[in-house]
Order: C-alpha cells, then sequence, then structure tokens
C-alpha cells in the first residue's frame, strides 16, 4: 500500500472541508448551579433595533494541539460586533467578570444583557455587576440554544474560519491568533444579515436596525 505523508493541520483542513468530524466527547459549557437565581428570558418577540440595546455573553471551548480553553466573548446583539473577549484555562467565572467589566468600561451599558443558564452566569459577583449598573438580565430558556442564536453563529464563524483550521501549541499563540480573527470579523468580514456591512460600520455609523429575537 502506498500513501503520502501530510501534517496534522492539513488533515483538520481536508476534514472541514469535506464535513468530517471526530467523533469525541466535548467540555460542558453550561452547567447550572443548585441555588443560583434563574432569570426569565426577555427577548422573545422584541424588537432589536439599535447598538447597546441588547448584549449578550456566552462561553465556548477553543480546541489546542494538545487540550483546550476556553473563550468568552461579549456580542452586541443588533450588530454583531464583539464587545469584549478573554480566554481562560478555566471556566471560573472571575474570567467572565472581567469579560463584563471590560466591555462596560469600553461600550459603556446595555439595556438588557442575556445568557444561559450557566453556574458563571448565574452567581453573585456576574448578576451583582448587572444589577449594580441597572441592567435588565435575561437568560436563555433550559436546553434552549435559539435564545441566545446570534452567539452560535459567533462561534460556527470562529471556529471553521479560524480554530479549526489551526492546531494552537500554546495559550498564548491561541490568544493572539483569535485576537486577529475576531478584529478581522469586526471591522472587515461583511454580514449579509446586515446589509454587507461589517459589525464595526453597523454598530459605529449605521442607522438602527430591526431585528425580531
Amino acid at each position: 500500500m502506498q500513501g503520502c505523508k501530510i501534517g496534522r493541520r492539513h488533515v483538520k483542513t481536508l476534514m472541514r472541508r469535506m464535513g468530517i468530524e471526530a467523533l469525541y466527547r466535548r467540555p460542558r459549557t453550561t452547567k447550572p448551579e443548585p441555588g443560583h437565581k434563574i432569570y426569565p428570558y426577555l427577548l422573545r418577540g422584541m424588537e432589536i433595533t439599535r447598538p447597546n440595546q441588547v448584549w449578550a455573553m456566552d462561553i465556548t471551548y477553543i480546541p489546542m494541539a494538545r487540550g483546550f480553553v476556553y473563550l468568552a466573548v461579549v456580542l452586541d446583539w443588533a450588530t454583531r460586533r464583539v464587545l469584549s473577549w478573554r480566554l481562560s484555562i478555566t471556566m471560573e467565572a472571575a474570567f467572565c467578570v472581567e469579560t463584563l467589566e471590560d466591555a462596560l468600561a469600553r461600550h459603556g451599558k446595555p439595556e438588557i444583557f442575556n445568557t444561559d443558564q450557566g453556574s458563571q452566569f448565574t452567581g453573585a459577583a456576574f448578576t451583582g455587576a448587572l444589577a449594580s449598573n441597572g441592567i435588565a438580565i435575561s437568560m436563555d430558556g433550559k436546553g434552549a440554544w435559539r435564545d441566545n442564536v446570534f452567539v452560535e453563529r459567533l462561534w460556527r464563524s470562529v471556529k471553521y474560519e479560524e480554530v479549526y483550521l489551526r492546531a494552537y501549541e500554546t495559550v498564548g499563540e491561541a490568544r493572539h491568533s483569535i485576537g486577529r480573527y475576531l478584529d478581522f470579523y469586526n471591522g472587515r468580514r461583511p454580514h449579509s444579515s446586515l446589509d454587507d456591512i461589517t459589525p464595526d460600520q453597523a454598530y459605529f455609523t449605521q442607522p438602527p436596525f430591526r431585528l425580531a429575537a
């Protein structure tokens, strides 16, 4: 039998192009904590018309050459702009609070903030930061990924256009490469749902949008 030698990264690229994916146990990023308060979902049927009306946040895992890290982002719902992000080797609430506080410091505050029911988002440190800023708290229904669909779409873009094409050797390498991609996503990647403008253009310069949640 004859064959040819190719690298791990090329194999991953070919698998993504052909829609082939390895089956393995993935880390859970949504883990409810008994006793934490769960807030109702506030966005159903709402028209999202302008920047800073609704922000959303979520966590996803990022596979590396060995192991994985976690990526958290704050996203402006109407414009799809990534307002803040962090990588962490653990899912402790502190890195989510840091990401939230960074977004608030740089972009003001939204009227409503939406998350899933993960313990990082239901704990007192996170909900307290929102409440102290007068921000209404909204949480997805249990297991209802569609309640935060725009963040799910971001994860797909990040993974298929960046993460799955790489095999990060270090956390520093992952942070640099993902940061470069998110700058591209915000500033140079047009979105059909935004009339083919970028999230930066939509967030900073465009008139209000009308999007049904």
